[in-house]
């Protein structure tokens, strides 16, 4: 696969979201301040419907040595999936599907109508968690909590330009304890409150656990401020694939593979029906986000995914209150095994060497139709190797 062995192989996580989407990270700094400590040497921006934070990706990287990948997430819709009831890598919503772009150009560029769409996307998404916000705010006067939450506020003090469920619900987790002074007791009741009746499970000082419960109780399907997107949040699945090749980037899709309970969705559950049914669909790359999966699982899929010509990298996310250690493990913290981490620094390599090519004006990995020569990917990393090797030498003798 490639000639670097045991702890030469260099660490990557190619899907890490920032501030500008929703992250556990103060800013970028501390994202890539944790890159250097934990020894992790190609990182990976991949923010929701975003690429504001690509400059200061690339500044940050250069500044300590990394090896920056840029990456966009978007959630799209297969219509035809809809009307059958598959459930793709939204477990609970058919049709819905997730997909990342890797190797997008930096300088970002996009042309219309593809930079209109984009901006149309974004805009939807922002217009459906101020609507949550505003039944949030309703929520707290009917149950005469004794304040109303700010939406110019959350804006400018807990976003970057993109507002998601979370922000709201750490603007309420930070408004409620300042209102209670801190009090456990208080914290607790009034959440109970806003639960009707369901108690607080987290301890009031795991701010992680008590914003995934507000998340949980009052923002997701169900709870009482909850407003379901409009059809116009989600892109159909191929106008999204054009999206990110227009960017320069190779659409890529995100695996949930095995849950806790060892169960996959309709279409991930066959895996050669899997493979044959993204490459039909124009994917050659995938992701994994790896504390999802068991480790054996995890191997299985991949190596055989990869064995099927598909660049294939693994990432962390962050886009949840919980700060996790950058370097990737899989489920219950085991490290990854050195068959996934060549797997995943290949992948990686041919992420960069396609965002060299590109920068360049040259043709990337993928060819003017999206289609890749899976035939030519070993060439794709060895030139990436020697771009992050290249990299890391510079460093050395700085």
């Amino acid at each position: 696969m490639n000639n670097k062995k045991g702890h030469d192989l260099p660490d990557v996580n190619a899907h890490l979201h920032t501030p500008y989407s929703f992250s556990a990270f103060r800013d970028i700094d501390e994202a890539l301040d944790m890159a250097v400590e934990e020894g992790v040497k190609v990182v990976g921006i991949n923010d929701f419907y975003t690429t504001k934070g690509y400059d200061e990706w690339a500044d940050g990287c250069s500044k300590r040595g990394l090896v920056p990948l840029f990456g966009i997430e978007f959630i799209s819709l297969n219509e035809a999936d809809q009307k059958a009831g598959l459930r793709v890598n939204d477990p609970a919503n058919p049709g819905r599907t997730y997909l990342s772009g890797k190797g997008l150009t930096h300088p970002f560029h996009l042309e219309k109508p593809y930079a209109l769409q984009l901006a149309a996307v974004q805009l939807e998404s922002n217009r459906q968690v101020e609507r949550m916000y505003e039944k949030l705010n309703e929520l707290l006067q009917k149950k005469q909590m004794g304040f109303l939450l700010n939406l110019d506020q959350i804006k400018q003090e807990l976003t970057r330009g993109s507002l998601r469920e979370r922000h709201l619900a750490r603007a309420l987790r930070m408004k409620l304890y300042e209102y209670c002074n801190n009090s456990e007791s208080v914290i607790s009741e009034m959440l109970a409150t806003l639960f009707s009746g369901k108690q607080l499970q987290s301890a009031t000082d795991d701010h992680a656990g008590v914003e995934n419960e507000i998340r949980a109780n009052l923002l997701k399907a169900g709870g009482t401020a909850f407003v379901p997107e409009e059809s116009t949040a989600f892109l159909p699945m191929q106008t999204v694939c054009r999206i990110i090749r227009a960017a320069g980037g190779i659409p890529t899709y995100p695996f949930l593979a095995d849950d806790p309970k060892g169960v996959y969705t309709d279409f991930e559950n066959d895996l050669e029906k899997v493979a044959i049914a993204l490459t039909e669909r124009g994917f050659h790359s995938v992701e994994f986000i790896t504390t999802r999966n068991e480790q054996q699982q995890l191997e299985k899929y991949a190596s055989y995914l990869y064995e099927q010509g598909f660049i294939v990298t693994f990432g962390s996310e962050h886009n949840t209150p919980l700060l996790e250690p950058i370097l990737l493990s899989t489920r219950g913290g085991v490290p990854l095994t050195h068959r996934l981490k060549e797997i995943n620094y290949a992948g990686a390599c041919v992420i960069v060497a396609h965002q060299h090519l590109v920068a360049q004006g040259l043709q990337g990995y993928l060819n003017a139709e999206g289609v890749a020569d899976r035939s030519r990917r070993d060439e794709y990393v060895s030139l990436g190797a020697s771009l992050i090797e290249m990299k890391r030498t510079e460093i050395k003798n700085v």
